[in-house]
């Protein structure tokens, strides 16, 4: 199993996310929404579009593996996701956001959701009958 691997250290840039929005709240003194900070607006939309994302295709990847899927592409997805969840934690992290980060990073996201879910079908379709 190698899926479990990414998700643990997804697991520590999601934790570290976390502590950031609640540092700029503690900061700010914002309780609920974002009082008009926008530090802590951006800060709660990282956490926020990792925590929608995310779990999907880390589910979409596990699912592929345990479908007997290759152990190459299993880390190509892998890295990439973590690539991808990086890149856009950052670009968007930032007061003037560089756009090429939030998009590069939501671009590697999807592809690994849509790369998944196409190996998973292909495989399915191809290796098994129904």
């Amino acid at each position: 199993m190698i899926t479990p691997i990414y998700a643990a250290l997804l697991v520590f840039l999601y934790i570290f996310l976390s502590f950031r929005v609640i540092k700029l709240r503690m900061k700010y003194k914002v309780g609920i929404g974002d009082g008009d900070q926008s530090m802590l607006t951006r800060a709660i939309r990282v956490h926020g579009n990792f925590a929608e994302n995310v779990p999907y295709a880390l589910l979409l990847v596990w699912m592929y593996e345990s479908t007997g899927g290759s152990t190459l592409l299993v880390n190509i997805m892998g890295i990439l996701l973590c690539l991808g969840r990086l890149s856009h934690a950052y670009g968007v992290s930032q007061p003037k956001e560089p756009l090429i980060y939030r998009q590069s990073g939501m671009v590697m996201t999807f592809l690994v959701m849509l790369i998944a879910a196409l190996l998973i079908l292909t495989h399915l379709a191809l290796g098994y009958r129904f």
